[in-house]
């Protein structure tokens, strides 16, 4: 039962940080106002706002204008809810259960702003660092490896925009790099920056062969460093202990 309100909230927590999505979009505030259509501006029901459901029985359609909506709210809301379920896999309801949770929230809103924008918002990196920095302080976990990873990560990125003048990557991906070594620590950081970079290039290459993308577009990072920074945080010590077995031995 705790497991299935856990995936429950998630739903919940998935919704929320849709909206918080739009409105960030839209210089808006997401604590106050009602949820609305994007489209036609009308004021939601709580029953048009059912997370995953409300979807799928309104066949994906506004009840009062027709206009379609996006995948983006199911999938996030699901997401949300398999990441959550995850993570209480991982820690149990523990203190690192809930504190991943909240830096999880930060990563999924990263994910698909800068999927959708191209942007990594510092009005959302910014408190992710401080949120992060505090988590670890309340945590007791070692700041010799979160601050090194979080140099590391910074610098890393950094290293890159100068020498290319921003072509390569976004100032935004030296503020993640900063979170990701804050939520990680340097060994697992590594990890996570090699996961980045194998899916980055395996999907960069595909969509070139299926000629969606040219050798000249933008393609954003940010989604491939979140997803790896979420899975390095689940599975992170294990392919570590699997990559140095495999070296060594």
């Amino acid at each position: 039962m705790f497991e299935l309100f856990i995936f429950i909230f998630g739903l919940v927590i998935g919704s929320f940080l849709n909206v918080v999505i739009l409105r960030l979009e839209k210089a808006e505030s997401f604590m106050s106002g009602r949820s609305r259509c994007p489209n036609c501006k009308h004021n939601l029901a709580w029953y048009d706002n059912i997370p995953l459901l409300s979807f799928i029985f309104l066949r994906a359609n506004c009840r009062y204008c027709h206009t379609k909506i996006s995948w983006q709210y199911p999938i996030v809301e699901l997401a949300t809810a398999v990441l959550f379920s995850l993570l209480y896999y991982k820690f149990d309801f523990t203190d690192h259960f809930f504190s991943f949770l909240l830096l999880t929230c930060f990563l999924i809103i990263i994910f698909v702003y800068d999927l959708k924008y191209y942007l990594i918002p510092d009005v959302v990196s910014i408190p992710a660092i401080i949120v992060a920095l505090l988590l670890n302080i309340f945590l007791h976990l070692s700041l010799t490896s979160v601050i090194l990873g979080a140099i590391v990560g910074g610098l890393f990125f950094a290293l890159q925009y100068w020498v290319s003048r921003g072509v390569w990557v976004g100032d935004g991906d030296i503020r993640l790099g900063i979170l990701m070594g804050l939520i990680l620590g340097f060994k697992i950081l590594l990890v996570a920056l090699f996961l980045a970079y194998l899916v980055g290039a395996m999907v960069g290459v595909s969509l070139l062969l299926v000629k969606k993308k040219q050798l000249s577009s933008a393609l954003p990072f940010g989604p491939f460093l979140t997803l790896a920074t979420f899975v390095a945080m689940i599975w992170g010590e294990k392919i570590l202990f699997w990559y140095l077995n495999l070296v060594y031995y």
